[in-house]
């Protein structure tokens, strides 16, 4: 059944579970999207946004093709303000808004990658950059703040500023703190990033518009005295 966060004659607001791919993949195993178009027939839903596999939270379906426009032009624009929480490994601590201003490029088989070299990485201040980016890299922004800290893991609240894919998994592991159960981007034989999922929610959603949408995340979410 599908966990629905808000419903409107022109919109499904969803809290889509981890470990379920929202399109078909190679594995063959059900994809959330078959189930959202057999729970709406005999309408016919329109995809706006993607979550990855691993990724819960806050999903939007565009009920007809009018709000499909609207909400995928809102995308592209960045006008929608995404917010995500993450636990990281390592000790970030921050009062203060940090940014991750690192380029990224396709890499080999389906991933992702800085588009430059990991000693070319520097951080002055607030910001991490790249000394020398590549030319062919694509401009990629994220923005961060710590809520929790021990010194081994911490919580982040996360906006990407892009929306490129896997943009939060590829930067926060070239800074040095891979989300906990990442096992593309990250080491998941580490103790350290050892996690019962992917620890990465959309945690809300703000669309012009529209309104405020967030949700929490799962049982598998990791607490801060776990």
């Amino acid at each position: 059944m599908l966990n629905v966060i808000r419903e409107s004659a022109d919109m499904l607001v969803l809290n889509k579970p981890t470990n379920i791919a929202l399109l078909a993949d190679r594995s063959g195993a059900p994809c959330l999207w078959e189930q959202i178009k057999q729970e709406l027939a005999p309408e016919r839903p329109f995809l706006v946004h993607r979550l990855d596999k691993g990724t819960s939270g806050v999903l939007l379906i565009a009920r007809n093709q009018p709000t499909q426009r609207v909400l995928t032009r809102a995308f592209q624009a960045r006008t929608v303000r995404k917010f995500y929480l993450a636990w990281v490994v390592g000790h970030l601590a921050t009062d203060r808004t940090l940014q991750v201003e690192l380029p990224l490029r396709r890499g080999r088989k389906s991933r992702f990658r800085v588009a430059g070299q990991r000693d070319q990485i520097h951080r002055s201040g607030t910001r991490w950059r790249l000394r020398q980016p590549d030319a062919d890299g694509l401009h990629c922004e994220t923005h961060l703040r710590s809520l929790l800290c021990s010194s081994e893991r911490s919580l982040l609240l996360l906006r990407p500023i892009t929306g490129r894919t896997h943009q939060l998994r590829v930067h926060l592991s070239w800074i040095g703190h891979p989300i906990m159960g990442d096992h593309l981007y990250g080491q998941p034989g580490s103790d350290q990033q050892s996690a019962p999922r992917l620890q990465l929610h959309c945690h809300r959603l703000c669309v012009p518009g529209f309104g405020s949408f967030h949700a929490l995340p799962d049982s598998g979410w990791l607490t801060a005295n776990a």
